[in-house]
């Protein structure tokens, strides 16, 4: 995704977002979704009924699942209500006290997830709310910069800015830790990207995330395709017979070997792999795979690998730098949600 530097906010129109029903069951369907009264336009699954339809076309759009995106959605917000109210904004904030809100970069970095944020909000907030949004995902943003403006119920905003934040600033920390390897990378040819080592339930928005910076995902899952690691071959019996077992159980599927030495590529070329991970060689042992390899298969270098180093990897002759702290360790991109003073101006006395 190529985005400029630093990319002006862009001013698009308030967009009316469907807030949450007010029956015990929640959901975030709009005044077009297609689920109780079969809203003209729409004929939508049932099950995959909730967020409002154009919200849920752009999730679909990025490559992720509406239905899941209101899952993780709802699990936020009932795990910070706990079965209860917001006691906080509910004694201090008049139920009918409507407030606008901004989004806001605390520092420099690159979004991922206002979608998501987007999502979050319609399932706490109990009538429609109005969206306008400043920049999209993967763009480069600097401290102070807006991002996503939503006027709505005071106490439903406040009570879902904890849970949308969280989404949020750990997204964006991701899409800016695989920005900083995209760039170290850049015209090498090599490409960052993740592993599976995620946070259970977030996997296909923290992989999204990674895309948002640049990168681009491994497999999504162990079924996807085969990774034939170190205890695969000791529990096989060897690098070979693991690849012929994956390879007549599922001939079908793709599959990438690890080795952490030079005499185990010829093998494994031999039965006909064609991505082969480099486990913690060093530059200089990895341009002896590359020269050994020459062609036959795509190469992934995993280990020892740091920003500081990323470029001699890829210079080597790689196609993938596999870094795991893309997802397991990257910190959150701050990011803090400021309510407009609306109070009118008083006459002077």
């Amino acid at each position: 995704m190529n985005t400029p530097d630093r990319p002006q906010p862009v001013d698009l129109p308030l967009l009316q977002i469907g807030g949450a029903s007010a029956g015990a069951d929640g959901g975030g369907c709009g005044d077009g979704c297609g689920c109780g009264d079969g809203g003209e336009g729409y004929d939508l699954d049932p099950l995959a009924c909730g967020l409002d339809p154009d919200l849920a076309d752009l999730l679909a759009d990025a490559g992720l699942d509406p239905v899941q995106v209101e899952d993780i959605a709802h699990l936020a917000i009932e795990e910070d209500l706990d079965q209860g109210v917001d006691v906080t904004s509910v004694a201090t904030i008049p139920e009918d006290a409507v407030a606008t809100g901004d989004f806001t970069a605390r520092e420099a970095g690159t979004v991922a997830g206002l979608h998501i944020a987007e999502a979050v909000l319609s399932v706490v907030c109990t009538d429609e709310f109005e969206v306008e949004r400043h920049v999209e995902d993967g763009d480069r943003v600097e401290a102070g910069q807006r991002l996503l403006t939503v006027r709505t119920r005071t106490r439903d905003l406040l009570t879902g800015e904890r849970s949308t934040l969280n989404l949020l600033c750990r997204l964006s920390g991701i899409a800016t830790a695989t920005r900083a390897w995209a760039d170290a990378l850049d015209g090498t040819g090599a490409e960052v990207r993740d592993t599976r080592k995620t946070t259970a339930g977030l996997r296909a928005l923290e992989k999204y995330a990674v895309r948002c910076g640049g990168g681009v995902n491994h497999r999504m899952s162990l079924s996807d395709a085969a990774l034939i690691k170190d205890n695969h071959v000791v529990a096989a019996g060897g690098v070979a017979a693991a690849f012929k077992a994956v390879r007549s159980e599922f001939p079908d599927v793709s599959i990438e070997v690890e080795v952490d030495r030079l005499d185990q590529i010829e093998p494994v070329l031999a039965e006909g792999a064609e991505l082969i991970l480099l486990d913690n060689f060093t530059p200089e042992e990895t341009r002896e795979a590359v020269a050994l390899v020459a062609g036959r298969a795509r190469l992934e270098s995993s280990g020892r690998l740091t920003l500081g180093n990323a470029r001699a990897y890829a210079t080597a002759g790689v196609d993938y730098l596999a870094v795991g702290a893309l997802t397991h360790s990257s910190p959150i991109l701050d990011i803090g949600l400021d309510l407009r003073d609306e109070t009118p101006d008083q006459p002077e006395a």
